[in-house]
């Protein structure tokens, strides 16, 4: 019996999966010894038991997971930052400082980080761009505290202002930010229109919105080496550094049941959010969101 991801699964022991296998060993000899012992490990690890005391992200209602959610990352904010080094193979900071790079400052020299978390897009931000002021907010109080303290060591405090703030209530006037942006945060906030719309308002005409997000691979072969690694290493490796490994559970369960990077994109546009580019990063694994808040608005 082969391992199901649901709408976006493999079976490997299917005669599809056998076929591709086979076809990777004609193609290229040494691939199909990879297959197969991605097939192997994920047979093995499928029978490892895990801890995962948090039900499934299409199972329970906007306001449990806000709940959920907040409970998630005040318990994991210690080993936060060092897991997403850790299991991303460092490639969370490159990300980020893609997305700084890509930042435009025009009018009000502000840049807004919504689900800021540990602060690290924030750093980016201010550290590509000297010239701008840097807020984030976050809704999770332990989060803002480990943001605060990185920011103080980095002796950034007059450049970087942090609040523990929901991202469904932006306390800022209309037309306040250069561009908003967040990274790895909309993933986990239920009313995610709700959410661009802030970001929208808040931003000045001509300005951008920037969404960072991890989401499912779309390749056939990777997607399944990425779900074998999303639903057994990743909580492994977890249960070794966290107290709280089925965090890790709902990490993977909130990625495999995020939209599409086009679907996403139609998301936005649903919003008022304009001229929309994507940027695949790494595989597909991490995708990069850039709209624009129309003049006119």
């Amino acid at each position: 019996m082969g391992i199901s991801a649901g709408n976006h699964g493999y079976e490997p022991q299917s005669k599809l999966w056998k076929h591709f296998a086979a076809s990777c060993g004609v193609l290229y000899p040494p691939l199909r010894w990879i297959v197969q012992l991605t097939n192997s490990a994920a047979l093995r690890f499928r029978n490892w038991s895990f801890t995962n005391k948090y039900p499934a992200v299409n199972t329970i209602t906007d306001k449990e997971r806000i709940s959920m959610v907040r409970e998630i990352f005040s318990t994991i904010t210690g080993k936060y930052d060092f897991l997403n080094h850790l299991l991303s193979l460092r490639r969370d900071i490159a990300w980020r400082h893609f997305a700084a790079t890509k930042m435009r400052f025009f009018k009000t020299n502000r840049y807004l980080d919504v689900a800021c978390g540990t602060g690290d897009l924030s750093i980016a931000a201010a550290l590509e761009h000297p010239q701008i002021s840097v807020t984030g907010i976050d809704f999770v109080g332990e989060m803002v505290q480990a943001a605060k303290s990185k920011i103080e060591k980095k002796n950034m405090t007059e450049r970087v202002m942090l609040m523990q703030r929901d991202a469904l209530h932006i306390p800022f006037d209309d037309n306040t930010f250069d561009v908003t942006g967040i990274a790895f945060g909309i993933r986990n906030i239920p009313n995610r229109e709700q959410a661009l719309k802030e970001m929208l308002r808040v931003t000045v005409p001509g300005g951008q919105i920037m969404i960072l997000e991890m989401t499912f691979i779309q390749n056939r072969f990777f997607k399944f080496l990425y779900y074998v690694y999303l639903n057994y290493l990743l909580p492994l490796f977890a249960k070794i550094f966290t107290a709280n490994p089925a965090a890790y559970h709902y990490l993977a369960d909130s990625i495999i049941n995020f939209p599409s990077p086009d679907q996403f994109a139609r998301i936005m546009e649903s919003t008022g959010i304009t001229n929309i580019e994507k940027y695949p990063l790494t595989f597909g694994v991490t995708w990069l969101h850039i709209g624009k808040k129309p003049m006119n608005c």
